[in-house]
């Protein structure tokens, strides 16, 4: 729990943690949002599973392509990952009145987390935007080579200008609600995963060294990212297909798509991408928050 602000460390070392996760996290995404897209189509390229769609894209691309829409995603995930922890971490300070409690508190943390989740689907929606659009135009793509954009400003450009201005914030609804939801359940598990095996190691051990403390790190922010997507990745599905739609006419109603989907494919297919997000989830959120705790520990916030 951090026990005192410190202003713009805790957004500092939020922005450090983004560009990390985004480092780990980005190929897996460009699997999953393939996915997502191509599976999910009644006429399209389909994938058999995140490994087939990985081999078709180094084979056809190499690893530059599993990169793809990887500079909207820095910039949009350094930003983002900056205002959730910081916003988090002094909402819930101000939630708690400046008393501590040694125990994560549910009626602090959800808050807490729910409204830092649903400021920073304002800066998400239109990166992520972005970075779907450039995913899924590879060489698999059914996007016609005329149709396709050079690059991540080409296609804000392109998309404004064809669809309008507000084309930019499409899926908008649907990114709030699965920032709000996901990150209340993240940071509720990340909170008591963290208190309980702190507890746990005291009741061992009284050497509390840096490889302890960075252990439970990956346990904690590992097992928080899988909760996370466990919780909301069918609206993620549907962000997913809202964004990268052609048709400015389409449906952007995110359980109308789901209805859709579930009609065709079942519950599996509300889940498109599993496998490629939970191997995601682990290694980048460990990452982001090990990469986060000890930012705040070298900017001297203390976070115990």
């Amino acid at each position: 729990m951090v026990e005192s602000s410190s202003g713009y460390k805790e957004y500092v070392a939020g922005l450090i943690a983004g560009v990390a996760t985004v480092i780990i996290g980005h190929p897996f995404d460009t699997v999953k949002v393939k996915l997502q897209k191509h599976n999910t189509e009644a006429h399209g390229i389909t994938y058999k599973n995140g490994l087939h769609c990985t081999a078709r894209i180094l084979k056809t691309e190499g690893v530059k392509g599993l990169y793809r829409g990887a500079t909207p995603s820095f910039v949009g995930m350094g930003f983002e990952s900056s205002l959730l922890f910081g916003i988090y971490s002094q909402t819930k300070e101000l939630l708690q009145g400046g008393v501590q409690s040694s125990r994560p508190q549910p009626l602090v943390i959800i808050p807490s987390a729910a409204f830092s989740g649903s400021i920073i689907s304002f800066v998400l929606c239109p990166s992520e935007l972005v970075k779907c659009r450039m995913q899924v135009q590879g060489t698999d793509s059914l996007v016609p080579k005329s149709g396709r954009y050079t690059g991540p400003l080409d296609c804000a450009l392109k998309t404004i200008k064809n669809e309008g201005a507000t084309a930019i914030f499409r899926g908008g609804t649907t990114t709030l609600l699965r920032e709000a939801i996901g990150n209340a359940v993240f940071f509720s598990v990340y909170e008591h995963v963290r208190y309980y095996l702190h507890l746990q190691l005291k009741s061992t051990s009284s050497d509390h060294s840096n490889l302890i403390g960075m252990g439970i790190g990956i346990v904690s922010g590992g097992l928080s990212g899988i909760a996370f997507w466990s919780a909301v990745l069918p609206l993620d599905v549907a962000k997913t297909i809202i964004q990268t739609s052609p048709d400015k006419s389409s449906s952007r109603n995110p359980f109308q798509i789901l209805n859709t989907i579930y009609r065709r494919a079942g519950l599996k297919g509300c889940y498109t991408g599993l496998g490629p997000t939970f191997f995601r989830a682990f290694p980048a959120n460990a990452t982001a928050i090990v990469t986060w705790e000890l930012a705040m520990k070298l900017l001297g916030v203390r976070h115990d």
